[in-house]
C-alpha cells in the first residue's frame, strides 16, 4: 500500500504551532492491541520524511481480567516469581534478552530487592531523580517531567538495558503510594520513547507482600550497575510522544466553562485531593494546600476529581484494585465511597464521567499522584490516555500575579496564561509566590510569547529521529499585544476534541 504523502513548503510551515499539533501529537482513535506505528500520512520536509506517529489509543494496552494472566502491563508476583526462578525457559514469547527488574528503592526488612541471579535477571535500586528530569516547553521550565534522550540513554547505559531485547519490569519495593508513583513513572517514560508494550511491565504490589503472598525470592542485596550499556533509545522505532499532553494540548482541550462535557471526545482527571482541586469548597477557604511553587490554586476547567489513592488497595501492599472496580470508578460509579465530583464536589453519577471514545488528560501537581490514574486507565483498562506532565506546578505558574518581589510573573498579555476564566476555576494563593531562583529553576518563565508551548516534544523527536527540525518560526518575534487574536500565538485547537 502506497501511503500518500504530503509536502509542505516554507520555512517552518509544518513545524509551527498547527503542523506540529497536527503530526505529532493528533489523533485520538486506533487499534488498542496494536503495537506497531499507526500509519499516519508521512510528511516530507527539506527531504527528509517523518515517519509514522503512535495516537494515544494505540500506545494503551488492554489488561486480563485476571492480573494472573499478564505477562506485560500490569503482572503479578505470581508471574515474576515464574520468571525470575527460571527466565530461560519461562520468559514470554518474543523476549530473546535478560529480565531487568528495575525498584523504586529498597524494600522492607528481609524482603529488601527482588533477588537476581546476575546472570539473567538483575535487580537494580533506581534513585528517583532518574525517573525525571527538569526542563523547558519553550514557554517555562517546569520540574519532575520525562527525561530527556541523553538521561535516558545514560540510563540505559547504566544499567545494560537493550530495550529492543530485554524484559524490564518496574517495581515499588517498599510498598507505599509514593512507591507505586515511581513504579508508574519507570512504565511512563520506556513507553513515551518507545519501548513496546509486550516488554514493559509493573509488579503489582510490594516487595513484603509479594514474599508473603506468592513467595517471591528476595535478596539483601541488589545488583551493581555495570555501566556497560550501547542501546538507545533511538534504536526503538516506534513513536509514543503523544503519550504525553503539553501544555498547549492541555489548553486545547480545556472546557471555556468548568464543566465535563459530555460527547466531545475528553475526559480531564484530576489526580489530587478535593482541596487541591477545590480550595474554596463549600465558600471556606482551605488555606493553600496546592504544595507547589504556583500563585494560584484550582484546576483547568472541566476536570474531575478522583484522588488516585482510590486505586490502590493500601492494606493489601498498595496493589490495584480489580479491573471490574477500576473500570466502574471510571463509569462515574461508586466504589468503596469514592467516586469522581465535579467542581460542586458532588458525585457526577454513574454513567456520567468517561465516554467510550474519550482520550483521557490526566495530571495531579507534578504527575507524579496521576501515574496511578493514567498507568489504570492506560495499562489496564486500555483507553486513549496522556499525561500532563507539566501539571498545576506549570499550570499555576502562567499566571499575571505578582511574585514577592512585587514583579509580574507573566505579562498581562501573554497568550499562555492559566489565570482565565476561560481555562481554569482558579484563587490566589495567600502569600505571593517567591520568584525562580534562578534560570534552571521551575517556574522560570523562557519566553512569555513563545509561538509554541511543544518545545520538548520537538527536541526529543529530533534526538531519536535524527532529523534536524527548523523551529525558527516558532520563536517569539517579540511582545503581542493581543494574545486572543495574535498572530499564531493562541494555542491550536486539539484533534482529540
Amino acid at each position: 500500500m502506497i501511503k500518500p504523502k504530503m509536502t509542505y513548503s516554507g520555512k517552518g510551515s509544518l513545524i509551527g504551532l498547527l503542523g506540529m499539533s497536527a503530526l505529532l501529537l493528533a489523533g485520538c482513535s486506533g487499534t488498542e492491541d496494536s503495537d506497531s506505528p499507526v500509519v499516519i500520512p508521512p510528511v516530507e520536509i527539506g527531504g527528509v520524511t517523518l515517519p509514522a506517529m503512535n495516537k494515544p489509543a494505540d500506545i494503551a494496552s488492554v489488561s486480563a481480567d485476571d492480573y494472573n494472566q499478564n505477562t506485560y502491563g500490569l503482572i503479578t508476583g505470581t508471574t515474576l516469581v515464574n520468571w525470575v526462578t527460571d527466565w530461560p525457559n519461562n520468559k514470554p514469547a518474543g523476549i530473546e534478552g535478560k529480565l531487568v527488574i528495575l525498584q523504586a528503592g529498597s524494600g522492607e526488612a528481609d524482603a529488601e530487592y527482588i533477588a537476581p541471579d546476575n546472570v539473567n535477571v538483575f535487580t537494580y535500586a533506581v534513585e528517583s531523580s532518574e525517573w525525571v528530569e527538569t526542563r523547558s516547553n519553550g514557554v517555562v521550565v517546569t520540574k519532575s517531567l520525562v527525561p530527556s534522550g541523553p538521561k535516558m540513554d545514560t540510563f540505559l547505559e547504566k544499567y545494560n538495558i537493550d530495550t529492543n531485547k530485554d524484559m524490564v519490569v518496574c517495581a515499588m519495593g517498599t510498598a507505599g503510594s509514593s512507591q507505586a508513583m515511581s513504579a508508574g513513572r519507570c512504565w511512563y517514560m520506556f513507553r513515551y520513547w518507545g519501548v513496546p508494550k509486550g516488554r514493559l511491565a509493573v509488579l503489582n504490589g510490594g516487595n513484603a507482600w509479594n514474599v508473603a503472598n506468592n513467595a517471591l525470592p528476595v535478596s539483601k542485596m541488589a545488583s551493581t550497575p555495570p555501566y556497560t550499556g550501547t542501546a538507545s533509545v533511538r534504536d526503538l522505532p516506534q513513536l509514543n510522544f503523544a503519550l504525553q499532553a503539553t501544555l498547549e494540548d492541555m489548553m486545547a482541550a480545556v472546557a471555556s466553562t468548568d464543566s465535563n462535557i459530555l460527547g466531545d471526545g475528553i475526559f480531564i482527571w484530576d489526580a489530587r485531593s478535593t482541596n487541591q482541586y477545590d480550595p474554596v469548597s463549600n465558600g471556606v477557604d482551605d488555606g493553600d494546600d496546592d504544595f507547589q511553587s504556583g500563585a494560584v490554586q484550582g484546576h483547568p476547567n472541566g476536570a474531575l476529581q478522583l484522588n488516585f489513592a482510590s486505586l490502590l488497595n493500601s492494606s493489601e501492599g498498595y496493589t490495584y484494585k480489580s479491573k471490574a472496580d477500576l473500570a466502574a470508578y471510571l463509569n462515574g460509579d461508586v466504589v468503596d465511597g469514592a467516586s469522581f465530583v465535579d467542581g460542586s464536589l458532588q458525585g457526577v453519577g454513574s454513567g456520567m464521567a468517561y465516554q467510550e471514545g474519550d482520550t483521557i488528560y490526566t495530571y495531579c501537581e507534578t504527575t507524579f499522584r496521576a501515574m496511578i490514574t493514567g498507568f489504570t486507565t492506560a495499562a489496564i483498562l486500555g483507553k486513549p490516555t496522556r499525561f500532563y506532565d507539566g501539571a498545576m506546578t506549570e499550570w499555576h505558574s502562567l499566571t499575571s500575579r505578582y511574585d514577592s518581589n512585587g514583579e509580574l510573573l507573566l505579562p498581562t498579555d501573554s497568550p499562555w496564561r492559566t489565570d482565565d476564566v476561560n481555562r481554569s476555576y482558579s484563587f490566589d494563593k495567600s502569600v505571593p509566590v517567591e520568584p525562580p531562583a534562578n534560570s534552571e529553576a521551575s517556574g522560570y518563565i523562557v519566553d512569555p510569547y513563545s509561538k509554541t508551548a511543544h518545545r520538548l516534544i520537538l527536541e526529543d523527536y529530533e534526538y531519536k529521529t535524527g532529523t534536524s527540525i527548523d523551529t525558527s518560526s516558532s520563536e517569539s518575534s517579540g511582545k503581542e499585544s493581543n494574545a486572543s487574536t495574535s498572530n499564531g500565538s493562541a494555542p491550536v485547537a486539539n484533534g482529540c476534541g
